[in-house]
């Protein structure tokens, strides 16, 4: 019989071993005893817990999505302009928790598995929506909306390109590439739609550093 009080943190070591165990395999093929024993814990017990690996792998993208939330409202917390909120989104993203190899690995696992799974598709979804939205809290106040929503939407695609780009390990790039391309994209077409508006933004890729220097 499990302890008393134990409960939250067998489920949390179980929806850590979930995210271990599928960025391992790079797919959901894993099985309940597989998991269970990256926990530390019998294969009942996790059964106990969660009932299935249906329900052990639905709480794992749940889990993944309440910290990517939470770490963006810390972020937007912090930002004080507009373009730093848009920054602060594209960094969060990138941050060495979301972009460890184990956590694309298993969020490129989630999103073929939406493909069966209507539970998954309407949280990856949410993710989309949110990602979205967080965009263009910085971008509204910065472009009229449709320029907002465009650059939002392209942004987005980047990030989710970016982590198919970094699950294909010999081609990886690193946190600081792939923030320098989503700002170097923001930058860009911010300044396509209201050019005398939009001062350079701190966060800058090597290559406009260097040009900004030359000039």
């Amino acid at each position: 019989m499990p302890k008393i009080g134990m409960e939250p943190v067998r489920r949390k070591a179980l929806v850590d071993a979930a995210l271990k165990a599928i960025g391992h395999h790079g797919s959901l093929s894993v099985t309940m005893s597989e998991i269970a024993r990256e926990a530390g814990v019998s294969p009942a017990l996790a059964h106990h817990y969660f009932g299935s690996k249906e329900q052990l792998l639905i709480e794992t993208i749940r889990s993944l999505l309440r910290q990517l939330k939470t770490d963006v409202v810390a972020a937007l917390a912090t930002a004080q302009t507009p373009r730093a909120r848009v920054s602060a989104v594209i960094r969060v993203n990138f941050q060495a928790g979301q972009f460890a190899p184990d956590v694309v690995a298993a969020w490129l696992a989630f999103y073929s598995e939406a493909q069966r799974s209507e539970e998954t598709r309407r949280l990856l979804a949410l993710y989309a929506r949110r990602l979205h939205s967080n965009l263009m809290s910085g971008l509204t106040p910065l472009c009229a909306r449709d320029d907002a929503s465009r650059i939002a939407d392209g942004a987005a695609a980047m990030i989710d390109g970016l982590y198919i780009r970094q699950s294909l390990r010999s081609v990886p790039l690193g946190i600081e590439a792939s923030v320098a391309l989503v700002e170097d994209y923001v930058t860009g077409q911010l300044h396509a739609v209201t050019p005398e508006q939009i001062a350079p933004h701190p966060a800058l890729s090597p290559q406009a550093e260097r040009g900004k220097a030359e000039r």
